[in-house]
C-alpha cells in the first residue's frame, strides 16, 4: 500500500459514521434574500415574532395560533402533560373545525371563491365554489351522513377519493358532525383501502365512480369492491358505500352497484336538499381525522390528529409560513390523500378565508405547460408542490414557465429534501426570480411544518430547509443520546425536544407502537410527566450548519452502508443531478461481498439529450462531490423511473432489480410497465458484465426489500 493509500485509509477510518451519523458531503450553498416587495406585505415581518415564540414563552406562545380561530369555549390549560407523551392541547376549549373553515366567513365573504376546482380535461369548465355554496353543500352532505347513514359523534367514515370538490366537502361535513374522517389516497389499491377500513373499523365508505388521469377516465368504483372484500377478511363489514358520479347522469365504472349497500349520492341528495345541520361543539382534544402513513413494510400507522391543536397549528403556519392573505389565490398542488393536502389545501387556507385551488389531474397533462397555464388563468399568487413534481417539470418542460404570464410571490416545496440544482431551477425559472421559497420539513405525524425559513425574515439557502419553525425546538442526537453540535459537519437523528399543537395524538388503536416508534429511543424516564424527558424522534437523519440551518437527509433507513460508511440517498442523487443532462436520479444499494453494499444509480436524462457519456459523468461527479467511497458500481440510464401515483420513485423496486430479487407488489405504481423494461435491460447488462445472481441471506434480503420509503 502506498503512503497515499495509507493516508486515505486513515482518513476513512477516522470518518467512520455511526448508525446515526450519515456521511454528509453536500457543500454549503449561498444565501438568497427575499425581495423588499415581499417583506413589505408579509404577515410575519417583525423579528419580535421569534421572541414571542421563544422557549421561555412555551407553551403559551401557541395561544397566538389558537386565537386565529373562533372558539365556542376558551381553554383552561394550554398544554396538559399528565399522560406523557400523549399530549393534550387547549384542554377545556371547545370549537368546530367546519364552522371555522366555512360558517364564520359568511358574514363578510359569502360570495368570495372558497374552492376553485380545475378538471384535468382542458375543455371542461372550471368549477368555483363560493363560501356560501360551500356552506350549503357541506350542510347537505352532513345531513345525508346523519340522516341516511346514521353516523354519530366519534364514528369513523373512510373516504377513497381523488381530487374532486366532493372530497373537501365530505371532510368538512364529517367535521361538522364530530365524525372522524379517514381519507385514503385515491391512487392506492382497493386492498390498501380495505386494510385501513379494517384498522379504523369504519362502517361507511365514500367513493366515486371514476376520475380523469392522463387523459383517461379511470374506473375507481371497482376498488370499492376490493376494499370491502379486504375489510371483510379482517372482520369488518362496511354497511354503506356512497358513490359520487364524476359526470352527472353517467356511470364511469364497470363495477355493478350492490343493492342495499351501494348508493349514488345524487339519487339520495334530493331528500337533503337545503338542509342545515348545526355544527357540533367538540372538545379541543377530540379526534378530527386519521391519516394513515405509507411505507414499504409493516402495518400502516393511523396517525390520529386532534381538532383544536391541529387546526390552530395549520392555521398559524399557513398565515406565517405560507404567508396566506385573504385576497390571495393559493394553489397547493398536492393531493388531499396526503397530510399536505389536509393541512395546506383544506384546513389551513379555508380557516384563513382564502381561495384554495384544486387540480384533478397530473401536472404534465396534456403537456408540461399545464400547471403554468392554470396559474396564469387563475392569477395564482402562492404555489406549493413537491420536489418530485418540480423534477418532473424540469425534465419535461424546462423552458415552459417562461411562456406564461403568471407571477408568484411565494412558493413552497414539501415532502422530501430538494437538491440544490433543482431548487435553483424552481427559483429562477418557475419563480422567475420574484418569489420567495420555503423549503419545508415535516411529516404525516406532525400536522404542519417543523423546519422552514420564515419567508420575510430568513434568507433562503438551497439544500437546507432552514431553521426550526417558531415554537419548535429541535436537537440532533447520536445513537447514544449525545447531541451532535451545529457546524460539526456530522449528522444524526433529528428530534424535537418539545410538544407542539399539530403533533398527532397517538397511533389509532396502538398506543404502545406510538410510544415505541417516536419516544422510547430517547426517553429519560418512562414515568415522567415533564415534556423535557420526552424528545420526539422523527426517524429522519439531519445535520445542522453553523448558521443554525438544518439539512434533512431523509429517513434513517434511506441510507446505503458502504464498508461501514453510511451514504444518504439524497446526497448521492443531488450529486448526480449536478450533471446537466440528468433529469432524475435514484440511488439504491446492491449487496457486495466485500463492502456489504455498493451504490448503484439509476438515471433518466432530459428529453432530447444524447445519453452517451452521461454515466461516466455521473460517476465522476459523485466521486468529486462525495468521494471514492461513493463511486457507483453501475450507473443505469433508463427511460423512466418506477413511480407511485404521488410521483415518488419506488426505490425498493429498482433495488430489487439491481439485486436480482423479486420486485414485490407494484400494483400501486403509476407506470408498472416500465419495471419489465428496466429489469430486462439491467439484468442482461449485469450478466454481460459477468455479474450473476447470488443467494442472499435473510438479513441481506430484508435490507433490499425494505429499502426506501414511498410515503
Amino acid at each position: 500500500m502506498s503512503r497515499k493509500d495509507d493516508k486515505e485509509a486513515d482518513a476513512f477510518e477516522s470518518d467512520q459514521a455511526s448508525e446515526a451519523q450519515i456521511a454528509v458531503h453536500w457543500r454549503e450553498e449561498g444565501y438568497y434574500s427575499p425581495s423588499a416587495k415581499f417583506i413589505g406585505q408579509a404577515n410575519a415581518s417583525d423579528p419580535s415574532i421569534n421572541e414571542r415564540f421563544s422557549e421561555k414563552n412555551f407553551p403559551e406562545c401557541f395561544k397566538e395560533y389558537a386565537d386565529l380561530l373562533t372558539w365556542d369555549k376558551y381553554w383552561h390549560t394550554t398544554l396538559d402533560t399528565s399522560n406523557a407523551p400523549f399530549w393534550k392541547w387547549f384542554v377545556g376549549g371547545r370549537l368546530n373545525a367546519s364552522y371555522n373553515c366555512v360558517d364564520r366567513h359568511l358574514a363578510t365573504d359569502r360570495n368570495k371563491a372558497a374552492i376553485i376546482w380545475v378538471p384535468e380535461p382542458e375543455d371542461e369548465d372550471t368549477e368555483v365554489l363560493t363560501y356560501q355554496e360551500l356552506y350549503v353543500r357541506v350542510n347537505e352532505f352532513a345531513a345525508l351522513l346523519k340522516g341516511f347513514c346514521g353516523v354519530e359523534i366519534g364514528d369513523v367514515a373512510t373516504f377513497h377519493m381523488p381530487m374532486v370538490p366532493d372530497l373537501p366537502i365530505a371532510m368538512l361535513a364529517c367535521a361538522r358532525l364530530g365524525v372522524i374522517h379517514s381519507q385514503v389516497f385515491g391512487g392506492f389499491s382497493g386492498s390498501a383501502c380495505g386494510g385501513r377500513i379494517a384498522d379504523s373499523k369504519s362502517k361507511i365508505l365514500v367513493t366515486i365512480d371514476g376520475y380523469y388521469r392522463n387523459g383517461e377516465l379511470q374506473d375507481h368504483k371497482v376498488k370499492a369492491d376490493e376494499a370491502i372484500a379486504r375489510a371483510l377478511e379482517e372482520g369488518v363489514t362496511v354497511e354503506k358505500v356512497l358513490v359520487f358520479r364524476r359526470n352527472p347522469g353517467e356511470y364511469a365504472s364497470k363495477s355493478p352497484m350492490v343493492p342495499g349497500r351501494d348508493f349514488f349520492v345524487d339519487e339520495i341528495m334530493p331528500d337533503y336538499k337545503g338542509k342545515l345541520v348545526d355544527p357540533v361543539s367538540m372538545p379541543a382534544e377530540a379526534p378530527l381525522f386519521i391519516m394513515y402513513s405509507s411505507g414499504t413494510t409493516g402495518k400502516p400507522k393511523g396517525c390520529q390528529h386532534s381538532t383544536g391543536g391541529y387546526l390552530a397549528y395549520v392555521t398559524g403556519t399557513s398565515k406565517y409560513y405560507q404567508d396566506i392573505h385573504p385576497e390571495d389565490t393559493y394553489w397547493c398542488a398536492a393531493d388531499i390523500g396526503w397530510i399536505t393536502g389536509h393541512s395546506y389545501i383544506v384546513y389551513g387556507p379555508l380557516a384563513l378565508g382564502t381561495t384554495t385551488v384544486m387540480y384533478e389531474g397530473v401536472p404534465t397533462y396534456p403537456d408540461a405547460g399545464r400547471m403554468w397555464r392554470i396559474a396564469e388563468r387563475l392569477g395564482v399568487t402562492t404555489f406549493h408542490t413537491a420536489p418530485t413534481t418540480i423534477r418532473t417539470l424540469r425534465k419535461l418542460g424546462p423552458d415552459e414557465p417562461a411562456k406564461y404570464n403568471y407571477h408568484f410571490k411565494h412558493m413552497t416545496t414539501v415532502g422530501e429534501p430538494i437538491e440544490p440544482e433543482v431548487w435553483r431551477w424552481y427559483y429562477d425559472v418557475v419563480g422567475k426570480g420574484e418569489a420567495v421559497i420555503v423549503d419545508t420539513w415535516w411529516q404525516t405525524e406532525n400536522g404542519g411544518f417543523l423546519g422552514s425559513t420564515l419567508p420575510a425574515l430568513n434568507p433562503m439557502k438551497p439544500g437546507s430547509c432552514g431553521p426550526a419553525v417558531i415554537g419548535i425546538f429541535p436537537k440532533i442526537l447520536d445513537e447514544n443520546g449525545d447531541e451532535v453540535i451545529a457546524g460539526s459537519g456530522r449528522a444524526g437523528n433529528i428530534c424535537i425536544r418539545n410538544p407542539w399543537p399539530g403533533i398527532f395524538q397517538t397511533i389509532w388503536g396502538d398506543p404502545d407502537r406510538f410510544v415505541k416508534t417516536y419516544y422510547e429511543k430517547y426517553n429519560r424516564d418512562p414515568k415522567s410527566t415533564d415534556w423535557h424527558d420526552w424528545p420526539y424522534f422523527a426517524n429522519d437523519g439531519a445535520m445542522q450548519a453553523a448558521d443554525g440551518y438544518y439539512r434533512i437527509l431523509g429517513r434513517v433507513d434511506d441510507v446505503i452502508n458502504v464498508s461501514g460508511h453510511r451514504l444518504g440517498t439524497k446526497e448521492l442523487e443531488s450529486a448526480a443531478l449536478m450533471v446537466d443532462e440528468v433529469a432524475e436520479a435514484a440511488a439504491v444499494p446492491v449487496v457486495d461481498e466485500v463492502r456489504g453494499h455498493a451504490v448503484e444509480i439509476y438515471i433518466a436524462v432530459k428529453p432530447g439529450v444524447n445519453a452517451e457519456g452521461v454515466a461516466d459523468k455521473v460517476s465522476r461527479m459523485i466521486e468529486s462531490e462525495i468521494g471514492k467511497i461513493a463511486r457507483p458500481k453501475n450507473v443505469w440510464i433508463v427511460a423512466d423511473m418506477p413511480k407511485t401515483r404521488s410521483g415518488k420513485i419506488m426505490r425498493r423496486v429498482i433495488a430489487s432489480i439491481s439485486n436480482f430479487t423479486d420486485v414485490g407488489d407494484i400494483t400501486t405504481l403509476a407506470n408498472p410497465d416500465v419495471v419489465t423494461d428496466i429489469r430486462h435491460f439491467v439484468e442482461s447488462e449485469k450478466v454481460a458484465r459477468g455479474e450473476q445472481p447470488r443467494d442472499l441471506s435473510a438479513a441481506e434480503m430484508e435490507s433490499i426489500v425494505n429499502f426506501g420509503s414511498e410515503g
